[in-house]
Protein backbone atom coordinates (compact mmCIF):
# COMPACT_ATOMS: atom_id res chain seq x y z
CA UNK A 1 0.00 0.00 0.00
CA UNK A 2 2.71 2.20 1.20
CA UNK A 3 4.18 1.47 -2.52
CA UNK A 4 0.83 2.19 -4.37
CA UNK A 5 0.53 5.71 -2.48
CA UNK A 6 4.32 6.90 -3.14
CA UNK A 7 3.36 6.54 -6.76
CA UNK A 8 0.61 7.86 -7.21
CA UNK A 9 1.49 10.60 -5.38
CA UNK A 10 4.69 11.06 -7.92
CA UNK A 11 2.31 11.32 -10.39
CA UNK A 12 0.16 14.04 -8.93
CA UNK A 13 3.35 15.97 -8.12
CA UNK A 14 4.50 15.67 -11.48
CA UNK A 15 1.22 16.58 -13.26
CA UNK A 16 0.91 19.67 -11.39
CA UNK A 17 4.21 20.51 -12.09
CA UNK A 18 3.03 20.51 -15.85
CA UNK A 19 -0.02 22.52 -14.68
CA UNK A 20 -2.34 19.53 -16.00
CA UNK A 21 -3.54 18.05 -12.73
CA UNK A 22 -6.48 20.70 -11.69
CA UNK A 23 -9.35 19.11 -13.69
CA UNK A 24 -8.17 15.62 -13.15
CA UNK A 25 -8.36 16.23 -9.53
CA UNK A 26 -11.53 17.99 -9.31
CA UNK A 27 -13.44 15.23 -11.17
CA UNK A 28 -11.92 12.49 -9.68
CA UNK A 29 -12.55 13.39 -5.92
CA UNK A 30 -16.24 14.92 -6.39
CA UNK A 31 -18.01 12.16 -8.50
CA UNK A 32 -21.08 11.94 -6.38
CA UNK A 33 -20.44 8.27 -5.34
CA UNK A 34 -19.83 7.11 -1.85
CA UNK A 35 -16.56 5.52 -0.74
CA UNK A 36 -16.36 2.11 -0.85
CA UNK A 37 -12.44 2.34 0.72
CA UNK A 38 -11.28 5.25 2.70
CA UNK A 39 -7.94 5.04 0.35
CA UNK A 40 -8.27 6.71 -2.76
CA UNK A 41 -5.82 7.58 -5.82
CA UNK A 42 -6.26 10.62 -7.81
CA UNK A 43 -5.64 9.91 -11.34
CA UNK A 44 -8.21 7.94 -13.66
CA UNK A 45 -6.85 4.21 -13.94
CA UNK A 46 -6.35 5.25 -18.10
CA UNK A 47 -4.03 8.14 -17.22
CA UNK A 48 -0.25 7.79 -16.16
CA UNK A 49 -0.28 5.10 -14.38
CA UNK A 50 -2.02 2.53 -17.21
CA UNK A 51 0.88 4.31 -19.13
CA UNK A 52 3.97 4.37 -17.26
CA UNK A 53 6.98 2.48 -19.12
CA UNK A 54 4.30 1.17 -21.77
CA UNK A 55 2.52 -1.25 -19.91
CA UNK A 56 -0.64 -2.50 -21.90
CA UNK A 57 -2.61 -2.85 -18.75
CA UNK A 58 -5.63 -1.11 -19.58
CA UNK A 59 -5.50 -4.03 -22.62
CA UNK A 60 -4.83 -6.87 -20.27
CA UNK A 61 -8.00 -5.76 -18.02
CA UNK A 62 -9.91 -5.84 -21.46
CA UNK A 63 -8.68 -9.39 -21.71
CA UNK A 64 -9.94 -10.24 -18.15
CA UNK A 65 -13.44 -8.80 -18.53
CA UNK A 66 -14.50 -10.60 -21.81
CA UNK A 67 -13.14 -13.88 -20.50
CA UNK A 68 -10.57 -13.96 -23.37
CA UNK A 69 -7.53 -14.58 -20.53
CA UNK A 70 -8.90 -17.43 -18.62
CA UNK A 71 -6.78 -19.24 -15.84
CA UNK A 72 -4.63 -16.87 -14.56
CA UNK A 73 -3.50 -16.70 -11.02
CA UNK A 74 -2.60 -12.97 -10.01
CA UNK A 75 -2.19 -9.76 -11.43
CA UNK A 76 0.70 -8.90 -13.29
CA UNK A 77 3.58 -7.33 -10.85
CA UNK A 78 3.75 -4.35 -13.73
CA UNK A 79 -0.19 -4.08 -13.46
CA UNK A 80 -0.52 -3.78 -9.56
CA UNK A 81 -0.44 -0.39 -9.57
CA UNK A 82 -2.93 0.31 -12.43
CA UNK A 83 -5.32 -2.22 -10.63
CA UNK A 84 -5.02 -0.73 -7.37
CA UNK A 85 -5.87 2.70 -9.24
CA UNK A 86 -8.66 1.43 -11.34
CA UNK A 87 -10.51 -0.16 -8.07
CA UNK A 88 -9.95 2.83 -5.71
CA UNK A 89 -10.79 5.51 -8.52
CA UNK A 90 -13.81 6.80 -9.92
CA UNK A 91 -13.68 4.44 -13.04
CA UNK A 92 -14.51 1.32 -11.37
CA UNK A 93 -17.14 2.30 -9.70
CA UNK A 94 -18.40 4.20 -13.02
CA UNK A 95 -18.23 0.62 -14.57
CA UNK A 96 -20.55 -0.81 -11.67
CA UNK A 97 -22.85 1.63 -12.42
CA UNK A 98 -23.30 1.38 -15.61
CA UNK A 99 -23.99 -2.86 -15.21
CA UNK A 100 -26.53 -1.81 -12.84
CA UNK A 101 -28.14 1.04 -14.33
CA UNK A 102 -28.61 -1.19 -17.05
CA UNK A 103 -30.23 -4.00 -14.87
CA UNK A 104 -32.67 -1.98 -12.98
CA UNK A 105 -33.91 -0.40 -16.42
CA UNK A 106 -34.40 -4.21 -17.32
CA UNK A 107 -35.68 -5.42 -14.57
CA UNK A 108 -38.26 -2.70 -14.29
CA UNK A 109 -39.45 -3.30 -17.64
CA UNK A 110 -40.44 -6.83 -16.55
CA UNK A 111 -43.89 -7.77 -16.91
CA UNK A 112 -44.04 -9.90 -13.78
CA UNK A 113 -46.54 -12.86 -13.13
CA UNK A 114 -47.24 -12.05 -9.03
CA UNK A 115 -47.07 -15.41 -8.02
CA UNK A 116 -43.72 -14.32 -5.83
CA UNK A 117 -42.11 -16.97 -7.65
CA UNK A 118 -39.40 -14.58 -9.89
CA UNK A 119 -36.09 -14.63 -8.31
CA UNK A 120 -32.66 -13.02 -9.05
CA UNK A 121 -29.18 -14.54 -8.05
CA UNK A 122 -26.48 -12.44 -6.50
CA UNK A 123 -23.08 -13.53 -6.16
CA UNK A 124 -21.33 -12.15 -2.81
CA UNK A 125 -17.91 -11.71 -2.99
CA UNK A 126 -17.12 -8.31 -5.47
CA UNK A 127 -21.21 -8.48 -6.03
CA UNK A 128 -23.01 -7.54 -2.81
CA UNK A 129 -20.28 -6.93 -0.38
CA UNK A 130 -16.36 -5.92 -1.70
CA UNK A 131 -13.13 -7.37 -0.25
CA UNK A 132 -11.79 -4.07 -1.41
CA UNK A 133 -10.28 -3.49 2.68
CA UNK A 134 -8.25 -6.67 2.18
CA UNK A 135 -7.19 -6.73 -1.58
CA UNK A 136 -6.00 -3.11 -0.45
CA UNK A 137 -3.72 -4.63 1.90
CA UNK A 138 -2.69 -7.59 -0.34
CA UNK A 139 -1.47 -5.76 -3.71
CA UNK A 140 -4.90 -6.24 -5.34
CA UNK A 141 -4.59 -9.75 -6.67
CA UNK A 142 -1.15 -9.27 -7.87
CA UNK A 143 -0.11 -11.69 -4.39
CA UNK A 144 -1.09 -15.43 -4.34
CA UNK A 145 -4.23 -16.59 -2.77
CA UNK A 146 -4.14 -16.72 0.45
CA UNK A 147 -6.57 -18.95 1.72
CA UNK A 148 -6.29 -19.16 5.34
CA UNK A 149 -5.91 -15.01 5.30
CA UNK A 150 -8.60 -14.83 3.06
CA UNK A 151 -10.87 -16.65 5.53
CA UNK A 152 -9.72 -15.13 8.51
CA UNK A 153 -11.09 -11.85 6.84
CA UNK A 154 -14.54 -13.08 5.83
CA UNK A 155 -14.75 -13.95 9.82
CA UNK A 156 -14.64 -10.38 10.72
CA UNK A 157 -17.73 -9.92 8.92
CA UNK A 158 -16.81 -6.40 7.97
CA UNK A 159 -16.97 -6.24 4.60
CA UNK A 160 -18.86 -2.95 3.56
CA UNK A 161 -21.47 -3.47 0.32
CA UNK A 162 -21.30 -2.49 -3.63
CA UNK A 163 -23.82 0.28 -2.90
CA UNK A 164 -24.41 -0.34 -6.83
CA UNK A 165 -25.46 -4.09 -6.23
CA UNK A 166 -27.77 -2.25 -2.99
CA UNK A 167 -29.27 -0.30 -5.61
CA UNK A 168 -30.12 -2.89 -7.58
CA UNK A 169 -31.12 -5.07 -4.70
CA UNK A 170 -33.49 -2.85 -3.49
CA UNK A 171 -35.30 -1.61 -6.34
CA UNK A 172 -35.70 -5.43 -7.16
CA UNK A 173 -37.15 -6.04 -3.95
CA UNK A 174 -39.76 -2.99 -4.36
CA UNK A 175 -40.36 -4.34 -7.79
CA UNK A 176 -41.48 -7.58 -5.93
CA UNK A 177 -38.49 -9.37 -7.48
CA UNK A 178 -36.85 -11.75 -4.41
CA UNK A 179 -33.24 -11.71 -4.12
CA UNK A 180 -31.34 -15.34 -4.26
CA UNK A 181 -27.98 -14.87 -2.48
CA UNK A 182 -25.16 -17.64 -4.59
CA UNK A 183 -21.96 -17.43 -3.57
CA UNK A 184 -18.92 -20.31 -4.17
CA UNK A 185 -18.11 -19.33 0.19
CA UNK A 186 -18.12 -22.71 2.17
CA UNK A 187 -20.59 -23.49 4.38
CA UNK A 188 -18.33 -22.72 7.63
CA UNK A 189 -18.68 -19.11 6.41
CA UNK A 190 -22.90 -19.13 6.54
CA UNK A 191 -22.90 -17.50 10.19
CA UNK A 192 -20.18 -14.19 9.20
CA UNK A 193 -21.47 -14.23 5.76
CA UNK A 194 -25.26 -13.96 6.82
CA UNK A 195 -23.84 -11.37 9.68
CA UNK A 196 -21.73 -8.91 7.37
CA UNK A 197 -24.59 -9.12 4.85
CA UNK A 198 -27.54 -7.79 7.04
CA UNK A 199 -25.43 -5.29 8.89
CA UNK A 200 -24.75 -3.95 5.87
CA UNK A 201 -28.58 -3.57 4.64
CA UNK A 202 -29.23 -6.88 2.70
CA UNK A 203 -31.99 -8.41 4.23
CA UNK A 204 -34.86 -10.10 3.13
CA UNK A 205 -33.56 -12.22 0.92
CA UNK A 206 -35.11 -15.66 0.02
CA UNK A 207 -32.29 -18.13 0.23
CA UNK A 208 -28.54 -17.77 1.08
CA UNK A 209 -26.88 -20.69 -0.95
CA UNK A 210 -23.58 -21.60 0.18
CA UNK A 211 -21.21 -24.26 -1.07
CA UNK A 212 -21.01 -27.47 0.92
CA UNK A 213 -17.98 -28.14 2.97
CA UNK A 214 -16.72 -31.20 1.32
CA UNK A 215 -18.14 -30.41 -2.16
CA UNK A 216 -15.16 -31.38 -5.34
CA UNK A 217 -16.88 -29.50 -7.76
CA UNK A 218 -16.28 -26.36 -10.04
CA UNK A 219 -17.76 -23.22 -9.58
CA UNK A 220 -19.58 -23.25 -12.94
CA UNK A 221 -21.17 -27.22 -11.65
CA UNK A 222 -21.75 -25.86 -8.12
CA UNK A 223 -23.60 -22.44 -9.28
CA UNK A 224 -25.26 -24.01 -12.21
CA UNK A 225 -27.00 -26.84 -9.97
CA UNK A 226 -27.88 -24.42 -7.38
CA UNK A 227 -29.57 -22.60 -10.35
CA UNK A 228 -30.84 -25.60 -11.45
CA UNK A 229 -32.67 -26.48 -7.94
CA UNK A 230 -34.19 -22.97 -7.97
CA UNK A 231 -35.80 -24.16 -11.11
CA UNK A 232 -36.71 -27.56 -10.30
CA UNK A 233 -38.42 -26.05 -7.14
CA UNK A 234 -40.57 -23.83 -9.60
CA UNK A 235 -38.64 -20.44 -9.61
CA UNK A 236 -37.91 -18.38 -12.48
CA UNK A 237 -34.50 -16.92 -12.82
CA UNK A 238 -35.09 -13.48 -14.45
CA UNK A 239 -31.51 -11.91 -13.88
CA UNK A 240 -28.17 -13.44 -12.33
CA UNK A 241 -25.33 -10.93 -11.61
CA UNK A 242 -22.03 -11.39 -10.74
CA UNK A 243 -18.57 -10.28 -10.98
CA UNK A 244 -16.81 -13.34 -12.44
CA UNK A 245 -17.94 -15.57 -15.90
CA UNK A 246 -18.56 -18.66 -13.41
CA UNK A 247 -21.16 -16.98 -11.47
CA UNK A 248 -23.30 -16.98 -14.93
CA UNK A 249 -22.16 -19.70 -16.90
CA UNK A 250 -23.84 -22.88 -17.20
CA UNK A 251 -27.29 -23.95 -17.72
CA UNK A 252 -30.23 -22.27 -16.58
CA UNK A 253 -27.97 -19.33 -16.31
CA UNK A 254 -31.37 -17.26 -15.68
CA UNK A 255 -33.42 -14.83 -17.94
CA UNK A 256 -30.19 -12.41 -18.29
CA UNK A 257 -27.11 -11.79 -16.79
CA UNK A 258 -25.07 -8.57 -15.48
CA UNK A 259 -21.35 -9.10 -15.68
CA UNK A 260 -19.44 -6.66 -12.90
CA UNK A 261 -16.05 -5.77 -13.10
CA UNK A 262 -13.48 -7.50 -11.21
CA UNK A 263 -9.55 -7.54 -12.67
CA UNK A 264 -8.13 -8.68 -8.91
CA UNK A 265 -8.59 -12.33 -9.24
CA UNK A 266 -9.98 -15.09 -11.43
CA UNK A 267 -12.55 -17.97 -10.28
CA UNK A 268 -12.44 -20.98 -12.49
Amino acid sequence: MAKLLAAVLAVVLAALAAGTATGMLSAEIDDGMPLIHMLRPLLHSSGHLGRLGGVPCDSWRFAVETDTLRDWETVPARCEKYVGNYMLGGQYRSDSQAVVDEAVAYAEGLKLSGDGKEVWVFDVDETTLSNLPYYAEHGFGSEPYNSTAFGAYTKLANAPALPETQRLYKRLQELGIKPVILTGRREDKRESTAKNLADVGYTGYEKLLLKPQDARVTAVEFKSGERKKLVDAGYVIVGNIGDQWTDLLGEPEGDRTFKLPDPMYYVG
